[in-house]
């Protein structure tokens, strides 16, 4: 009772201290319309690239309803016969179904093993050299495919491997003799060239990430290692490796959600009547049965299915990447 009557100034400054502190009065909110005005410049430059998502990406899902419809383009998409999962059951029952998967899941098996590690591989011997003209070129060269289009590649594909007057055909003809193989046309090599052609076109420009991923390594990690005794290759498997595996899952989560797109340009230029067994794949597929046939409808349940199994593989490999213990992608 006795504290109790003693001055507050009397009290010792530990008792002081713990004393809780005052509450912060909070800051009122600024109404929106004033931030839209302060960082008016940054939303204009945002403005095209929203425009450009609501009128290409999001606008067009209402066409989407015409899977569940008999579409006929002089009804509309409100007059035409509303008919459920038809044209599901049809794709899912169709003498077509089990080809297109099989073509499409083979190539994006192949896409999987050869092209997805390709830049990683790349970026990590373009980070080994040490003298900066000679990393410089290689980086330029093997960044040019990517900036021509699938029919040049297309083209240079024929005028290297074709029957007639292929180079490299005519080369390995030279070699190994006997009768001339048509590469371009045969489906055995078909998937070969779709490979090759991606290697050739997209491997330099995906390094780019990859060496801005390990550009961000820090150096004294390195430094200590060598400090330390280790190797060049201990260094790789301990540092470098670690530093960009988030990297990498990030990017294997994004190409999943692409494996039922195998690229329509790329195959529709490599398709032959020779080799259409193994070369149709869900996106020619659409065109044939949608543009040229003008089954719209069951066009677009095709691409329905394969935006849904898109959905399901970047949710379920982000899923995976958490429980292997990665951040993810959300």
């Amino acid at each position: 009772m006795a504290t109790d009557l003693v001055p507050e100034v009397a009290r010792p400054a530990a008792e002081v201290s713990r004393r809780a502190p005052a509450p912060k009065r909070r800051r009122r909110a600024r109404p929106l319309w004033q931030d839209l005005l302060r960082y008016r410049w940054l939303y204009l430059l945002l403005l095209p690239g929203l425009l450009y998502f609501l009128v290409f990406k999001y606008l067009p899902m209402y066409g989407l309803t015409i899977a569940f419809k008999d579409y006929v383009p002089f009804l509309g998409y409100s007059g035409s016969e509303w008919v459920g999962l038809k044209h599901f059951e049809e794709l899912f029952t169709g003498p077509d179904f089990g080809r297109l998967m099989g073509n499409t899941m083979l190539l994006a098996l192949l896409t999987i093993v050869f092209v997805f590690p390709a830049p990683i591989v790349v970026a990590l011997l373009l980070n080994e050299l040490r003298v900066n003209v000679v990393k410089r070129s290689v980086q330029s060269l093997i960044y040019i495919p990517h900036f021509l289009s699938w029919t040049i590649v297309a083209s240079l594909t024929y005028l290297l491997f074709s029957v007639d007057f292929g180079v490299i055909a005519n080369w390995i003809h030279g070699l190994v003799g006997g009768q001339k193989t048509d590469y371009v046309a045969q489906a055995d090599w078909f998937r070969p060239l779709i490979v090759a052609q991606l290697l050739w076109k997209q491997t330099g420009w995906g390094t780019i990430i990859y060496l801005a991923a390990l550009a961000g390594v820090d150096s004294q990690l390195y430094e200590a290692a060598r400090v330390d005794g280790a190797g060049r290759w201990r260094q790789f498997w301990h540092i470098t490796l670690p530093s960009i595996a988030p990297t990498v899952v990030i990017m294997a989560i994004l190409t999943s959600g692409n494996l039922l797109d195998s690229g329509f340009e790329q195959i529709w230029l490599m398709t032959t009547s020779l080799n259409r067994d193994v070369a149709d794949v869900f996106d020619t597929f659409v065109y044939s049965i949608g543009i040229t046939q003008g089954a719209f409808s069951y066009a677009t349940a095709v691409g329905l299915f394969k935006g849904v199994v898109g959905v399901v593989l970047i949710f379920g490999s982000n899923l995976l990447a958490k429980r292997l213990g990665q951040r993810g992608l959300f």
